[in-house]
């Protein structure tokens, strides 16, 4: 009877051993390196005043009655505006000078334009067209005023410093208030800009 009693009790003890026993698995959280931020770049802001200088070649050529006279030219001078940065679009104004100095004939000319730009914010480029009004004078009592357009680019190599070429045209009707004088420029340039 004893030994009855003692393999119950030695069975009560082993079976309470494993009551609650089970544990489940440890399983372990990956460890996730930190990852550094990304510089998100900020993009380029074309807002702003600037001014500097430019140089270039043409073609003018005057026609009246299909008789044409032509002659290439050098032209040098400044120039100053304001941009305003829209986000994809910036639009602007400016003003420049033009020495225009003939090779085929004597003398030259004071070339004053005043255009608005429009053009489209790729970061640091600037594709843009222009359009204004181009006023000229020079020799024989020369003056005139009338329409100039084109195309151009900046590129910004620093947040101040700007480079870029443009190409223009500009048309005067009924020079010197002759009908059908026509007096036609094509004229390509370099710019250099500073930005304030």
């Amino acid at each position: 009877m004893k030994l009855a009693i003692a393999a119950v009790a030695a069975t009560l003890t082993a079976g309470s051993a494993f009551a609650g026993g089970y544990t489940s698995p440890v399983v372990e959280t990956p460890v996730i390196a930190p990852v550094a931020p990304v510089a998100v770049d900020a993009g380029t802001d074309w807002t702003g005043f600037y001014a500097g200088l430019q140089y270039g070649q043409g073609n003018a050529e005057a026609s009246l009655g299909g008789d044409n006279v032509e002659s290439d030219f050098d032209a040098y001078g400044v120039h100053g505006g304001y941009n305003h940065d829209f986000g994809n679009y910036v639009l602007g104004g400016e003003l420049d000078y033009n020495k225009v100095d003939l090779d085929d004939a004597d003398g030259d000319a004071d070339l004053w334009r005043l255009r608005g730009r429009a053009g489209y914010d790729m970061g640091k480029f600037l594709p843009y067209v222009t359009l204004g009004a181009a006023h000229i004078s020079g020799d024989n009592d020369l003056s005139e005023t009338d329409v100039t357009y084109g195309i151009g680019g900046e590129y910004m190599v620093t947040d101040r410093f700007t480079v870029g070429a443009e190409y223009t045209k500009q048309d005067f009707s009924d020079v010197q208030n002759v009908d059908g004088l026509d007096l036609d420029s094509d004229m390509v340039q370099v710019r250099a800009s500073f930005r304030f």
